[in-house]
């Protein structure tokens, strides 16, 4: 029995090693610190021109996300047109390098 033991007692700093390993590779795909801080920055500038280009309405309505320069807009507006200024607003902010538009349309 004590021969078990000693081979756990083994092994535990080698379990206890592996987890932050294992944790490291879950986010591989996420962003960088400075990415993620551009991004940041970029959807501070989409959501104010939203507001300044298409007023209080458009802009609270429309969900701005960044991730590594490529912005998503979702939530729901009245008009197609609506749905187009949100677009195009979001393509007009330096540093954009996508715009992902899951925006609906609800009359």
């Amino acid at each position: 029995m004590r021969n078990v033991t000693d081979k756990f007692r083994f092994l535990l700093p080698l379990v206890m090693l592996s987890v932050p390993v294992a944790g490291c590779t879950i986010f591989s795909d996420q962003e960088t610190t400075g990415e993620y801080v551009d991004s940041t920055a970029i959807s501070t500038k989409v959501k104010t021109k939203l507001a300044t280009e298409g007023g209080t309405a458009l802009a609270s309505q429309v969900k701005v996300e960044t991730l590594k320069d490529i912005v998503q807009l979702s939530g729901f507006v009245p008009s197609e047109a609506d749905r187009t200024k949100a677009e195009q607003i979001a393509w007009s902010v330096e540093g954009v390098r996508g715009v992902r538009n899951d925006i609906i349309v609800q009359p």
